[in-house]
């Protein structure tokens, strides 16, 4: 499956171009088959992201326990019982009402949830997440809930062809989490930064991301099936 495609030399070299004790690189691995990620595993990731909750829990029992799992994509209601005590991460999270329900599950399991507040910096109208002139609101929301926890701010930029155009969104997206963090608002951390893909990670990087989520430039371009 992999032959077409070096996943440990593309993840070193990915890694390389990075200040690891910075920014962790999550390889994103949706729709690539479990042999694939061992091949990451085996080169020293221990951060995947994956952008669906199906995806993910047939992955989950196939690899490693010491996986760091990161739900990066939009998660629907319905299917946050299934991960909430499965998951290192939520990257996801945009609104009062999904953060209620991961509340909710999290009781039923008895467990703790580290979530990220997911941003559209630059309202896109085809992107989810809470507007920057929200965030701060619904922070204060969420943060009344006992089991989930916000570490900081996801944002999924647009696609650029000169990933230097995506510095404005990174960097608005750093000043809002200064700005959230130093209000010192109780259960709220700004601590993490997801932002930066395949196109654009070095940028991201350089505006203070965290987390970088790679996907195609480690495991090459996305299987889809017929």
């Amino acid at each position: 499956m992999s032959k077409d495609c070096n996943v440990k030399e593309n993840y070193l070299k990915v890694l390389g171009e990075i200040d690891k004790e910075k920014t962790t690189l999550i390889a994103v691995s949706k729709t690539k088959p479990v042999s694939m990620l061992q091949e990451a595993y085996d080169a020293g990731c221990r951060d995947f992201g994956e952008n669906k909750v199906q995806e993910l829990m047939e992955k989950i029992p196939a690899l490693p326990k010491d996986i760091r799992w990161h739900m990066i994509g939009h998660l629907q209601k319905n299917k946050v019982k299934y991960i909430v005590d499965q998951v290192y991460l939520i990257h996801s999270v945009d609104s009062v009402e999904l953060a209620k329900e991961i509340q909710k599950q999290a009781e039923k399991k008895n467990c703790q949830v580290n979530i990220l507040l997911e941003v559209n910096v630059a309202e896109e109208d085809s992107k989810f997440g809470i507007f920057t002139d929200n965030c701060e609101e619904i922070a204060r929301e969420i943060a009344k809930f006992d089991r989930v926890h916000i570490q900081g701010l996801m944002t999924v930029a647009p696609y650029v062809e000169n990933s230097e155009e995506n510095r404005p969104v990174f960097h608005k997206l750093r000043d809002l989490a200064v700005d959230i963090g130093s209000k010192n608002i109780d259960n709220v951390s700004m601590g993490i930064l997801s932002m930066g893909m395949s196109n654009d990670y070095l940028v991201a990087a350089s505006e203070g991301a965290t987390y970088i989520r790679v996907g195609s430039s480690i495991f090459g371009n996305r299987i889809y099936a017929v």
